[in-house]
C-alpha cells in the first residue's frame, strides 16, 4: 500500500520532503518477509531494476556488496573512515570489486539516493562522488532542513532546479530502488545497514578496516 501524504508527512524528519515534492511519487513500506534459501554469489549478482554501482576489477577475486541508506549514520562512518582505505588498499589495486547498492527505509532516504542517480546519470564516478559528499555532510542535511540543502549540494554537482524536481517526481526510478530494496529484505535478509555480502557471506555493522582485512585477505593467498 502507498503512503498517503498524511502518513508521509507523519515524520518529522520528511516534513520538508513531502512539502517539496510535485508529483505523487511514494516509496511503499516493507513487505512481508520470507525466509530465505541460503544465498549464493551468482544469486546476489543477478540484474534488478536499475544498474549496480560498482567500482574495481570486474575480475577481482573478491566482490564485496554493500546495502546502505543515506541517511543512515553507521553509513556515514564507514564511509569517513573505513572506504576510504578499503578503495586504496583493495578497490584501486584490482584486488575487490565494490558494489554500492541503495537501501532506502524512508521516503528522505530514498530522495537522496533519487537525487544521486539522477546527477550522476552515466557517471558512475560522479555518483560516488556525490554520494561521498551526503555521506560527509549528513549531520547537516539530515537534521535541519533537508530539501534546501540537498537543493545546493545537488547544485554544486551540476543539477538544474528544474532537473532537482523532475528527479523527485521520476516514479520509475523510485520503483527501482524500491525493488533492490525489497529484494534485499526478502531473499538475503537485510535488516539493517550497513550491511555486506564478501564473496556471498554476510556481514552486518560499520566494519573497520581491520575488520574487513580479515574476510578479504584470505581470498587472496596463492
Amino acid at each position: 500500500m502507498l503512503f498517503t501524504r498524511r502518513e508521509f508527512c507523519q515524520s518529522t524528519a520528511t516534513v520538508a520532503l513531502a512539502t517539496a515534492l510535485i508529483g505523487t511519487a511514494s516509496l511503499q513500506p516493507f513487505p512481508a518477509f520470507a525466509q530465505a534459501a541460503p544465498i549464493s554469489s551468482a544469486e546476489l549478482m543477478k540484474p534488478d531494476a536499475l544498474p549496480d554501482m560498482i567500482l574495481g576489477d570486474e575480475k577481482a577475486p573478491v566482490t564485496v556488496i554493500e546495502y546502505a541508506s543515506v541517511t543512515c549514520s553507521h553509513c556515514a562512518t564507514f564511509h569517513e573512515t573505513t572506504y576510504p582505505e578499503l578503495k586504496k588498499r583493495y578497490i584501486d589495486t584490482g584486488k575487490v570489486r565494490f558494489v554500492f547498492r541503495e537501501f532506502p527505509p524512508d521516503q528522505l532516504a530514498a530522495a537522496a539516493f533519487m537525487l544521486a542517480r539522477c546527477a550522476g546519470e552515466g557517471d558512475k564516478d560522479k555518483y560516488f562522488a556525490l554520494m561521498g559528499t551526503l555521506f560527509r555532510s549528513q549531520r547537516q542535511w539530515y537534521v535541519q532542513q533537508p530539501i534546501p540543502q540537498l537543493r545546493a549540494i545537488t547544485r554544486q554537482a551540476g543539477m538544474t532546479e528544474k532537473q532537482f524536481d523532475a528527479c523527485l517526481e521520476n516514479q520509475k526510478l523510485l520503483n527501482g530502488l524500491q525493488s533492490m530494496r525489497d529484494r534485499a529484505y526478502n531473499q538475503f535478509g537485510v535488516r539493517s545497514t550497513p550491511t555486506f555480502f564478501i564473496n556471498g557471506t554476510k556481514h552486518e555493522g560499520a566494519l573497520s578496516i581491520d575488520e574487513m582485512a580479515k574476510v578479504i585477505d584470505p581470498y587472496l593467498k596463492g
